[in-house]
């Protein structure tokens, strides 16, 4: 049997734009990381039945295993966090497949992306994780219960996304051009960064020049942008996002059955947590409320909480010595 602290554990952590892998052993020493495109599924399974997800899979694994210098063979457990996980019974079926396929073994775990944020931001402890990137939704876990609340995607959901605030900036930007909104910096911020002639070519440039979801949802930053300048329609629509997700924390709250005097344990992921105003409202917000939100900072990012998770599936959860060994290596990928 190998040593717990030599043992080897693969966290795997699935996004729309990225895909984050890393290798830690059981001393809380990170072996290897890699960074590979993103593993939102395709609309039909393809010729590999995978949904376009087994080669961005096959190759991260490769690389970080030839990197760290072991063998597949040789890992104690992995954890896949993927998109979509969960949401189709077709889609999870081909998802839950994969690993096997991949590793040659079944010592290994899937879920939903949502579960390594969740995992890494709160050490695995009971409580919430809201994550709001590209699209949003809160996972939470108490005492083997489980929660999820959102997710439900862009078209009808997702409030407090990237996505969201952009498509509300958006709407912002032709009230303004029509008139019925007084106007703000917004106007110029997106003139400038979609390049338009005209206001009405936004029509054009968003809905049919190739934009795509990331590239919608990367238009919350000229929303910060024009808060920051002092609009005041972008400063609202932030404060609502940040309104929006705590009303994904609360109802995470009463479906794991934490009473309103218990104290929840709360934190966050994704990149719209670093606009101040989304996050200033987050937490006036959740304090406002009756519940007692204990909000704190993750502890380890998604892709560490991944590896967190496979450790402790294989029955040898990293102790407090190898957690912060761990947490002082915590940064973003070089490559």
């Amino acid at each position: 049997m190998v040593p717990a602290q030599d043992a080897v554990f693969l966290g795997v952590d699935g996004g729309g734009t990225k895909t984050a892998f890393c290798l830690v052993d059981g001393s809380g020493t990170v072996r290897a990381r890699a960074i590979g495109p993103g593993t939102s599924p395709s609309d039909e399974p393809g010729a590999d039945g995978s949904y376009g997800t087994l080669p961005v899979l096959a190759d991260g694994v490769a690389q970080v295993c030839a990197d760290a210098g072991i063998e597949v063979s040789g890992l104690a457990r992995a954890f896949f966090g993927l998109p979509a996980h969960g949401e189709s019974p077709g889609l999870t079926a081909a998802l839950d497949a994969l690993p096997s396929r991949l590793l040659g073994h079944d010592r290994h775990d899937v879920a939903n992306d949502m579960v390594c944020a969740w995992a890494g931001s709160l050490g695995l402890a009971d409580g919430i994780n809201v994550i709001s990137g590209t699209g949003s939704m809160a996972y939470g876990e108490r005492a083997g219960v489980t929660a999820r609340t959102g997710g439900w995607g862009e078209l009808f959901g997702d409030e407090g996304s990237a996505h969201w605030i952009a498509v509300q900036g958006l709407n912002a930007f032709t009230r303004m051009s029509d008139g019925r909104l007084a106007p703000g910096p917004l106007g110029d911020v997106l003139r400038r960064r979609l390049g338009l002639g005209t206001d009405l070519d936004v029509v054009g440039r968003v809905l049919y020049g190739g934009l795509g979801r990331d590239g919608v949802a990367a238009l919350s930053r000229r929303v910060t942008e024009a808060a920051d300048l002092g609009d005041t329609e972008a400063g609202a629509i932030l404060a609502r996002a940040g309104r929006e997700l705590a009303h994904l924390a609360d109802a995470a709250r009463q479906h794991l059955g934490f009473s309103t005097t218990e104290r929840v344990p709360v934190s966050y992921s994704g990149g719209v947590f670093g606009a101040r105003p989304v996050a200033d409202a987050f937490r006036a917000e959740l304090h406002r409320r009756e519940a007692h939100f204990d909000v704190r900072p993750p502890l380890f990012t998604p892709v560490l909480g991944a590896a967190l998770h496979a450790a402790h599936r294989a029955g040898t959860p990293l102790d407090e010595v190898a957690r912060r060994a761990l947490a002082a290596q915590d940064r973003p990928p070089t490559r």
